[in-house]
């Protein structure tokens, strides 16, 4: 099994009027992007799983948090600052994200609809690790 997680940075450019972020979708990722999300107004920590068959990539889009993530190695935090930071997750790598500023606004794209029965989810770290470690 071949974790991939990327920390990727988004072109930004600023002029008199504005601060505009740009992603060429290709140059980031290799699918369809079949769902979008926000989150945002968090008062605790978010995510704390992965997707044996999802793909997603975050972008902050205001504000700041942190991404925990694990590739089969034991968990890291990775800082997301503004506008620009992004990550890219593939399937089996844990994420959530934690210590979100006041203003943050986090944009995710997926390469699934959203399942209800939450079938592609591992949720319990235990059994994420013991998953991992087998393959």
């Amino acid at each position: 099994m071949k974790l991939v997680f990327k920390k990727l940075q988004l072109k930004i450019v600023q002029n008199e009027r504005a601060t505009y972020s740009f992603a060429e979708l290709k140059e980031f990722i290799d699918w369809e992007v079949k769902r979008v999300y926000f989150i945002q107004d968090c008062k605790e920590n978010t995510g704390q799983h992965c997707h044996k068959q999802e793909k997603e990539m975050f972008v902050m889009q205001k504000g700041s948090c942190v991404a925990v993530i694990d590739q089969g190695n034991g968990k890291e935090e990775i800082p997301l600052e503004g506008p620009g930071d992004a990550i890219y997750v593939g399937d089996y790598v844990w994420h959530g994200f934690k210590d979100f500023s006041l203003d943050a606004v986090l944009l995710a794209l997926s390469s699934t609809n959203y399942s209800p029965d939450r079938s592609d989810y591992v949720e319990d770290y235990e059994e994420y690790k013991k998953l991992v470690h087998s393959q």
